[in-house]
């Protein structure tokens, strides 16, 4: 294995393998595999670039693109969700839901899904995260940096089976209203704005919400998310879940 570099322990393989497609053999290794996306998540290195340690690069992309689009990794996120809320005396599923957005740097060349965030200052694009009180990532989304954060968050609603039956609340900023509130809304769900004191001046922490911009920080320890170098979103946003993965991981037994 490659050195300085902590693969998937005995304990940890045998938490994920329920959520991964084992029931016929292989010539590669699928806990091989699991330990490329890390590392790539991790390091940040290019797909070419990926030691001789792990299996060719084809097969590692090929797996990362399967399990994005046909579900796995959305269901291995969860899983590891709750299996990390259940080792810290929590139930499976959360009540709150937190809610913000981040807008990063768009690697050069790449035009597809590409906006300025004027506010920011930013060209790029921008990753929308929904995330419980302790920082956990249930759900995210990229986009063209330009496009508002209540229309860019809109397509999460349609995930909302994903977030668990005991879900009541959502917190957002003041960015997100009008037909997000309304989609909330429909859904059973109630809307929660938190902002800082009207009297308030300068940087203030704002309460619940202040473990999105946590969580923005967890992920400057992931080269491969500390800006967009993929081509689509939906690529960018699987890092996304394969960085909380990774996290979940480190904090189990």
């Amino acid at each position: 294995m490659v050195e300085c570099y902590q693969p998937l322990t005995d304990s940890q393989w045998q938490g994920i393998t329920p959520w991964l497609p084992l029931q016929r053999k292989r010539r590669l290794s699928l806990r091989a595999v699991v330990d490329a996306l890390r590392y790539v998540c991790r390091s940040g290195c290019q797909w070419r670039c990926l030691p001789a340690a792990f299996p060719p690069w084809p097969a590692v992309y090929y797996y990362f693109r399967r399990w994005q689009h046909d579900g796995t990794l959305q269901r291995l996120n969860r899983a590891l969700n709750e299996a990390d809320r259940h080792a810290q005396g929590q139930a499976a599923t959360p009540t709150v839901l937190c809610l913000d957005s981040q807008s990063v740097k768009l690697a050069p060349r790449i035009a597809e899904h590409r906006g300025t965030d004027g506010g920011k200052c930013v060209n790029g694009r921008k990753r929308q995260l929904l995330v419980d009180r302790q920082g956990r990532v249930w759900a995210c989304r990229a986009h063209a940096a330009n496009l508002h954060d209540s229309r860019g968050a809109a397509p999460l609603l349609l995930q909302r089976r994903q977030w668990g039956p005991r879900l009541t609340t959502v917190v957002t900023d003041r960015a997100y209203r009008g037909r997000f509130t309304e989609g909330l809304l429909a859904r059973g769900l109630r809307h929660e704005v938190s902002s800082r004191p009207p009297s308030a001046r300068g940087f203030v922490p704002v309460g619940p919400r202040w473990v999105v911009e946590r969580t923005f920080a967890w992920l400057n320890f992931f080269r491969r998310v500390v800006m967009d170098y993929e081509y689509t979103p939906e690529s960018h946003a699987a890092w996304i879940l394969w960085a909380n993965v990774t996290l979940c991981l480190n904090r189990l037994p």
